[in-house]
């Protein structure tokens, strides 16, 4: 018995998981988001001292991440949306995840996911059922979940509960508060509150808890960007696709739409091209460049090089 291999499914509520992503990635000192095969090779060894087994004999043997997300019509209309989906789609499969998308629909003016967390835990429930899963993971806070859980419970399946409670404050000086159901926490065999693991663990620079994160290249050069005044910069352009593209810029390259290019035609723009841009935001609170015009040689601000050295 002590042999036996422990199987493993996965469940991400993918709203959820894009929200702690982007709290490590933008608020949390960290500056960095959580990566799918870190957290998914965590997993194992967290369920390895769990079970008290061998971590070899912990597999992730499936796992399905659950999202709303918008229509091709409206992704269109906001430039990057289509091709970042595309990229993170491109992450899920390298991982072997499989996806599961509804459309968010409009009520009343505001965008909102209806049927995710009910298709969610259907397919938690039925695969486990069918696959005879050990130990099943939700990367979940809601409250809603806990019928799942009971149901999960009487077929003898461990339900394990990555949970992470943090609060931010946006630049706007609003107050923002996530918490874990704790109706959700007590039913589960394994709560495992990942906030106090990573900050704790990391502090003794844990690998486990390192790889938790997208890993950066460490001989990548620094982003130079020059400053016209307080609010004008200059730095390269990084890409450009259909209609749009993204100028380097710290921490998180800067999206622009072809509509804020001025004094030029946004065909003409070149790869690695110098640009001066204003620092604005999307509707989502996000930094855009705005206000991108090309530069000639002789408008670039002399940069003293020692102070990158």
């Amino acid at each position: 018995m002590q042999d036996k291999m422990v199987r493993i499914g996965v469940f991400y509520d993918g709203n959820y998981f894009l929200h702690v992503s982007n709290f490590y990635n933008y608020d949390h000192p960290r500056k960095k988001r959580v990566s799918i095969s870190g957290l998914h090779e965590f997993i194992r060894n967290q369920i390895a001292e769990e079970e008290r087994t061998d971590v070899r004999l912990c597999q992730i043997v499936d796992a399905h991440y659950f999202r709303g997300r918008l229509n091709a019509q409206e992704a269109a209309q906001r430039g990057d949306t289509l091709y970042w989906d595309r990229v993170f789609d491109d992450i899920l499969m390298s991982v072997g995840v499989t996806t599961h998308y509804l459309p968010v629909k409009s009520i009343f003016g505001r965008r909102e996911e209806k049927g995710i967390d009910v298709w969610l835990a259907l397919e938690a429930y039925e695969q486990a059922f069918y696959k005879r899963f050990d130990v099943i993971v939700l990367i979940a806070s809601d409250g809603d979940y806990v019928p799942l859980v009971r149901k999960l419970n009487t077929i003898g399946t461990r339900v394990m509960v990555l949970s992470w409670d943090f609060e931010y404050t946006t630049e706007a000086g609003k107050r923002m508060i996530t918490r874990t159901s704790q109706d959700l926490l007590e039913e589960v065999s394994y709560p495992i509150a990942m906030h106090e693991i990573i900050d704790n663990r990391l502090k003794r620079n844990d690998p486990l808890i390192n790889n938790i994160f997208v890993q950066t290249e460490s001989r990548k050069q620094p982003i130079i960007v020059e400053e016209i005044d307080e609010d004008t910069k200059i730095s390269e352009v990084l890409s450009l696709k259909n209609g749009f593209g993204f100028i380097k810029y710290p921490n998180n390259n800067l999206f622009f739409h072809y509509s804020s290019v001025v004094d030029s035609d946004f065909n003409d723009l070149k790869e690695g091209d110098r640009v001066s841009f204003v620092v604005g935001k999307n509707d989502d609170g996000q930094n855009i460049a705005t206000n991108v015009k090309v530069l000639e040689p002789s408008d670039t601000v002399p940069v003293d090089e020692e102070e990158y050295l």
